[in-house]
């Protein structure tokens, strides 16, 4: 099995404290990095931003600006859905990784962590995606799993894809067998169907039933 561990990279040293301003600008300007961790004695502090070290002084070091550090992380044994939610949460194409020691080990960069994502069966395995939409006191997980299984479909994934005070949009990936008697069971519990498939029976008669009535108006 695969584990998110094997993209730790090692590429480039963390700053020190006391590198200079002008050895950062340089780094980020050569570098397409949005942050970089910066070690203290041995010890991760915190990473730095590329947007801000563009406002630094030439003549000053990163202990100038220690203030604006930002001490976001990830731990090595961390699963790649958290890994991939520091990320969107900081803003960041760069995480640095922790052991449980708090010791720096490396860091993660985005393009790997998406190549990980690529290579899971959500993305990789052939299938049907659903995008379903139901009250956020009604909808049910289990429930969406069990039309999903009861209709001979396997899930490759589910999650929770947007989300307000009053509804919520869940998005299915399941193989493509059964998948119009999915999409019928989805409406039967109440379930608005966001996705647009050409396997719909339901849609596909309301297309044929308002082109015939068309015809007939025009007659």
């Amino acid at each position: 099995m695969r584990v998110i561990s094997e993209y730790i990279n090692n590429d480039f040293k963390p700053f020190l404290i006391s590198e200079s301003v002008s050895e950062v600008q340089d780094f980020f300007a050569e570098n397409t990095f949005s942050h970089f961790p910066v070690m203290e004695n041995g010890i991760f502090i915190g990473c730095i931003s590329a947007n801000d070290s563009e406002t630094f002084e030439f003549g000053k070091t990163i202990l100038d600006y220690r203030y604006t550090l930002e001490g976001f992380f990830v731990r090595e044994n961390m699963v790649w859905l958290d890994v991939l939610e520091v990320f969107a949460r900081h803003n960041s194409n760069i995480v640095p990784i922790l052991n449980e020691n708090n010791q720096y080990i490396g860091y993660y960069e985005i393009t790997d962590v998406i190549k990980f994502l690529n290579e899971t069966p959500f993305l990789k395995e052939t299938g049907g995606i659903i995008v379903v939409e139901k009250l956020a006191v009604d909808y049910s997980m289990s429930q969406i799993a069990q039309i999903v299984e009861s209709n001979n479909g396997k899930l490759l994934g589910i999650f929770v894809s947007e989300a307000s005070s009053d509804k919520v949009q869940v998005t299915v990936k399941t193989t493509l067998g059964g998948l119009n008697e999915i999409i019928q069971t989805f409406r039967r519990y109440n379930y608005e169907i966001i996705s647009e498939h050409n396997e719909d029976d339901y849609l596909n008669n309301l297309k044929e039933r308002s082109e015939y009535l068309d015809k007939y108006l025009n007659i």
